[in-house]
């Protein structure tokens, strides 16, 4: 219980100012789900409990009778010597049908499952008695919980038409045939194309990758890092999503505004930024290529930043080992800062003499009242929107005087 009340008084930050809670649990917050669950516990024995038991019943449903006669014509067509290319339409109509009846008034089923405050149920039955959950669902949450549904998100959708929005999935039912297999009321989770839009976005304008201006000061390593985390997010949170193609244009799209990042920096192209890294690496099966830059450490295996490299496919077979981490082995660093200094490279000339760190006490203080213009190094911290900049000896004095700090051209004469 201590820790309990420590994480829920810890307070939060925003935009690098401590904001202490006040009442309730920091949206965010580890402490969030666990009270959750505690607390909706009555929740998942009333429907488990009463609603489930009330709203289930038939063992099977009852045999579609469209089915029972195309099978029949089936084996009378094959008896009388069709040969089975003849009946692959009429076999492909009986998997579409499927053998059971949608429609039998007998049989209901209802599944629940919760994450935290948001779950999901699915009911196998009419319009009518699915209103009727909802409302005992709005009753028992008012009057035992103290809880109210949200009108926007608590929705009776048709998974046969529409799709249910739950955990950022779109869950709906697929009744179309997929490689000459019946799928008929096989539920599937699919990527919300909204979302996926809209991350593309980030990355486009006039309908083209552009190069991310806001990153031109920091490292090859960390911009590399910061695309690579980017992508894997989306990929990897969506790893059971069915209509995964669109990753294969999201990662062109990312990856093609990486190098104008990195050619934009360099001043150089994207030609030459990709062959500069370009690589290759083994994942799940296979090698697949991926944009790589290496951190070289004095005995020491190197600090790897990477790009694409993972399969964008579901494998349900994988082999995923699960074991603690070798005592021996380096640890991936913590922090950004710790790749930026393993860099040895000033962030505001690119020297890479005598490296430093200079540090302000918030964000905020950069953005001093009264000033138009602001120096290079408040440009680069605000950018990066970080507390500490990597700089040179020189460019840290020349901070504090009050004086312009070096060009990269400067620092390389």
């Amino acid at each position: 219980m201590i820790l309990v009340e420590a994480l829920l008084k810890a307070g939060y930050l925003e935009k690098w100012d401590y904001r202490p809670t006040l009442s309730g649990t920091p949206q965010g917050g580890i402490v969030s789900p666990l009270l959750a669950n505690i607390y909706m516990d009555r929740l998942d024995k009333f429907v488990e409990q009463t609603l489930i038991p009330r709203y289930t019943g038939g063992e099977i449903r009852r045999r579609n009778k469209d089915y029972i006669r195309l099978i029949a014509k089936i084996q009378k067509l094959r008896k009388a010597g069709e040969d089975e290319t003849s009946l692959k339409p009429l076999k492909e109509e009986a998997r579409r049908i499927g053998h059971g009846d949608q429609y039998d008034p007998n049989y209901r089923r209802l599944r629940y499952i919760r994450y935290a405050d948001d779950f999901l149920l699915g009911f196998t039955g009419p319009k009518e008695e699915a209103e009727e959950i909802k409302v005992q669902l709005e009753r028992f949450l008012r009057d035992h919980l103290k809880l109210e549904l949200s009108p926007e998100k608590t929705l009776i959708t048709h998974a046969g038409t529409e799709k249910a929005r739950f955990l950022g999935y779109d869950i709906g039912v697929n009744h179309v045939l997929a490689e000459g297999k019946s799928m008929p009321g096989r539920i599937q989770l699919r990527l919300p194309i909204q979302k996926l839009e809209a991350k593309i976005a980030k990355y486009m304008r006039d309908g083209k990758p552009i190069h991310r201006t806001e990153l031109r000061n920091g490292s090859d390593f960390s911009i590399v890092e910061k695309y690579g985390s980017e992508f894997r997010g989306v990929v990897q949170y969506y790893a059971f999503a069915k209509n995964r193609y669109w990753f294969h244009h999201l990662q062109w799209v990312m990856g093609l505004s990486l190098l104008k990042t990195l050619a934009h920096k360099h001043k150089s192209t994207v030609r030459k930024m990709a062959r500069r890294l370009r690589a290759e690496v083994y994942h799940q099966g296979g090698m697949r290529k991926c944009l790589e830059v290496k951190l070289e450490r004095h005995g020491k295996e190197p600090l790897i930043a990477r790009f694409g490299g993972i399969r964008l496919t579901t494998d349900p077979l994988v082999h995923i080992e699960d074991r603690l981490a070798d005592q021996d082995h380096t640890p991936p660093p913590r922090a950004e800062l710790i790749t930026r200094l393993l860099a040895d490279t000033c962030e505001l000339c690119g020297s890479r003499e005598e490296i430093q760190i200079h540090h302000v006490r918030k964000l905020a203080d950069l953005n001093v009242k009264g000033r138009t213009e602001r120096p290079s190094w408040m440009l680069t911290m605000a950018a990066l929107r970080r507390k500490t900049l990597v700089v040179c000896q020189r460019c840290h004095v020349a901070i504090h005087a009050g004086k312009p700090t070096r060009r990269p051209t400067e620092a390389v004469k």
